[in-house]
């Protein structure tokens, strides 16, 4: 009978979960020495900006305005928070031909997600920490459906929050059954904290992963220490996800975690910022509000650490201008 103690018990190693790790590939510790990472995006930048709450092709507009008004280029956005389902094909279509016009990396949602459907535990105090997963195969349909409609309008990546999902994206983009350039970030609801977690992620086929927004340097770097795929830290947080703001800490996390992508969200809440039917106006002030945040960034990293520096703007072809 397993569970019992006694003569049959399976003696602790002396070496203890410090070998265990070592043996498995996995840091045994945090890393307090905080190693530099040797890694950077193909173009040599160590970090990346990231705005989410694009909602619509007018917030688009006026991201592209405010950035060029500030000099800052903003490398990608996750748009539709309240879900792609929401727009029609043709504005969809309308939204990946100016953000590919202008060389921005878009992740689309699908949905609208978890708490729209009828299971309501997800949104509970208590039930929330069971995390965001896609209940029954009707609903694991649905949601391919509309990752299909994403990338018949022209859009390539998708945040993704359901470990079996992001299996079988990877599996369909093996054979072909989705396009072979489909990108997949996995979102903060999966709520990865650590190296072995973030590892099998990645071993699924994600290509960017958010992890949970208050980790340490030391713990991002030993995160690194063991993944290649990019990792999306908040730079500022929601006020309902705890509100950090890591501005001057920006350089000193992309030393060690590069390359990253780091997430610009000031705002009370996703509920608030997602919800479809709030007047566009409101939008529009608070990605312009965001990509003020997002030139600070840029000014501090320089400041902390001088080295360290974000991609540069792509250099478009005429075709693509």
């Amino acid at each position: 009978m397993t569970g019992l103690t006694g003569p049959g018990a399976f003696p602790a190693p002396a070496t203890g979960g410090s070998a265990i790790l070592a043996k498995q590939g996995l840091p045994a510790a945090d890393d307090y020495a905080l190693t530099p990472s040797p890694l950077s995006f193909g173009d040599g930048g160590k970090y990346r900006i990231e705005i989410s709450g694009v909602e619509r092709l007018s917030t688009l507009q006026a991201l592209l305005e405010e950035s060029d008004r500030r000099g800052v280029f903003v490398h990608r956005i996750v748009c539709f928070g309240g879900g792609s389902t929401l727009l029609d094909k043709g504005e969809l279509r309308a939204f990946a031909q100016l953000a590919a016009a202008n060389a921005i990396e878009v992740i689309a949602c699908p949905g609208p997600r978890t708490g729209w459907d009828t299971g309501r535990q997800a949104l509970t105090a208590e039930g929330s920490s069971a995390g965001r997963r896609v209940r029954g195969v009707d609903n694991l349909r649905y949601l391919l459906d509309d990752y299909l409609r994403i990338f018949s309008c022209g859009l390539r990546g998708v945040l993704v929050w359901d470990e079996g999902v992001l299996d079988v994206l990877n599996k369909a983009r093996s054979v072909g059954d989705i396009p072979a350039d489909a990108v997949f970030k996995v979102s903060v609801y999966t709520g990865h904290a650590n190296p072995a977690a973030i590892k099998v992620i990645q071993d699924l086929g994600a290509d960017s992963l958010n992890p949970v927004g208050d980790l340490s340097r030391p713990m991002l770097a030993a995160i690194r220490s063991v993944i290649t795929i990019p990792l999306d830290i908040w730079a500022i947080a929601f006020e309902s996800f705890g509100g950090m703001n890591r501005l001057w800490e920006a350089g000193d996390i992309a030393r060690v975690a590069a390359p990253c992508y780091f997430k610009v969200e000031p705002g009370e809440s996703e509920a608030v910022m997602y919800n479809p039917w709030i007047d566009e106006k409101y939008h529009e002030d608070l990605i312009r509000h965001k990509v003020r945040h997002a030139a600070i960034l840029n000014e501090l990293a320089g400041v902390t650490n001088g080295d360290v520096s974000a991609s540069p703007k792509p250099i478009l072809s005429n075709s693509a201008a």
